[in-house]
């Protein structure tokens, strides 16, 4: 009976931990100009979510590289193309472009980088992440989705 009981104690305990929102995910671009998800799910729950970037290619960033910008889906292109004029040295994103929730620095192969975005910001969707490296955007994109 003790042991019965004790079981129940700790399975109950340990639900809080096993229904917390993971705040983070771990995304991968390589020089195939592909990201390893299609989809990232963000939980209203985290006052902030974290977007840690990984090239997992070999080529320098002025020849393949990567970032991740997060913006509503129907600013992708716009916002892609102010990027081009806006540069590599500001990591291919025009400065203060209030479409842009967040976006991380520009890496090149082996490289690593990480974005926090403010939850609060995204409101009415649909949001989407994508690479604004010239000409990337058309395939390395994919859908944030805000979950309860």
């Amino acid at each position: 009976m003790i042991r019965k009981l004790f079981l129940a104690v700790a399975l109950c305990s340990a639900t809080p931990l096993a229904m917390a929102a993971t705040c983070s995910v771990d995304l991968e671009g390589n020089d195939a100009m592909k990201f390893n998800l299609a989809n990232i799910d963000v939980s209203k729950s985290c006052a902030e979510f974290t977007i840690n970037l990984k090239h997992t290619g070999k080529l320098p960033k002025a020849a393949m590289g990567h970032n991740v910008v997060i913006s509503k889906t129907a600013d992708i292109a716009a916002i892609a193309s102010d990027g081009i004029k806006a540069g590599i040295a500001a990591d291919y994103v025009k400065a203060g472009d209030p479409r842009v929730v967040a976006h991380s620095t520009l890496i090149g192969g082996g490289e690593t980088t990480s974005v926090k975005i403010p939850v609060a910001k995204l409101t009415a969707g649909p949001y989407s992440f994508f690479c604004s490296f010239p000409g990337h955007y058309a395939m390395m994109k994919g859908t944030l989705t805000l979950k309860p």
